[in-house]
């Protein structure tokens, strides 16, 4: 193994650890999670120097990275910013791809309309090398509402916010300076915004303005109002780019059925209680 590939397996090592872990590690002493402190110190002492590094060669980059050091009053924090947002870009993206994978796998007819449109912008058989646009993802709309119900149905997190002014919910005050939350999987799972609310329907995204920015009614996984997450769309777009290149280039066949949601991962997005073994071939 290079010095390269150990330097990835460590990291892949402690990041898997770390964010395993960062569920009960908002709520817990550190010393109750030893290998988990352990993990977050490795990945923040990498990231002292992926700062250091980017104070001294660029200066002048137009990073996101950057960005948040030209704007970040506590520069000591730095790197825990840093951490933070490579943690949020990934730790969601990731669970959400393979619960899109696994529900368009598991649906014939969704998995033999969703490769119908890919032949469609791209041709019937896997090329060597494959370039996505913004504007062929537009094409095909289709498995945007893939991801969107994957994340309906696999994001049940809560949402908390404080009351300014008091506020009256049917026969309750809620008075000012109370927290409230909300529970977006109860929401996502009333039928009477989302009909059949357990089953994967993609087509139910249809109704939503998604060209205008525009989820369905009390769909809450980004939060709502003016403080949704920032990333949103981005977070959408690289998992439409995801299943479009692991779709086109390969022939998958499910093995297992697909498993069961974690009940032990309730931030951000649930993770499967199992594996999902597949067989696959690159495309001819």
């Amino acid at each position: 193994m290079s010095c390269i590939q150990h330097e990835i397996k460590e990291f892949e090592e402690h990041f898997q650890k770390y964010d395993e872990d960062f569920e009960y590690a908002s709520q817990m002493p550190e010393c109750f999670l030893r290998n988990w402190s352990k993990s977050k110190k490795w990945l923040l002492k990498l990231f002292e120097k992926v700062v250091l590094d980017a104070e001294r060669t660029n200066p002048s980059e137009t990073t996101l990275l950057q960005h948040l050091l030209d704007n970040l009053q506590g520069k000591h924090l730095a790197p825990n910013y840093g951490l933070l947002m490579l943690w949020a870009a990934q730790a969601n993206a990731v669970p959400v791809a393979f619960w899109t994978l696994a529900f368009i796998l598991s649906n014939p007819a969704i998995y033999k309309k969703v490769m119908e449109d890919l032949a469609s912008v791209f041709g019937k058989a896997g090329k060597a090398k494959l370039e996505v646009s913004e504007e062929d993802l537009k094409k095909i709309p289709f498995i945007k509402w893939c991801t969107l119900e994957a994340i309906r149905l696999r994001s049940p997190g809560a949402i908390t916010k404080k009351v300014i002014n008091p506020i009256r919910i049917k026969n309750f005050t809620i008075p000012a300076g109370d927290m409230l939350m909300l529970s977006p999987y109860w929401l996502h799972r009333n039928p009477k915004y989302f009909p059949d609310p357990e089953m994967f329907k993609p087509d139910r995204w249809k109704e939503a303005n998604l060209e205008k920015n525009a989820f369905l009614d009390s769909f809450v996984a980004f939060g709502g109002g003016k403080h949704q997450c920032p990333g949103r769309w981005f977070a959408v777009m690289e998992i439409q780019l995801l299943v479009v290149l692991f779709l086109y280039k390969y022939e998958f066949v499910l093995l297992d059925a697909v498993p069961k949601e974690s009940p032990l991962h309730l931030v951000g997005t649930q993770q499967p209680m199992a594996p999902l073994q597949v067989r696959y071939k690159c495309r001819e």
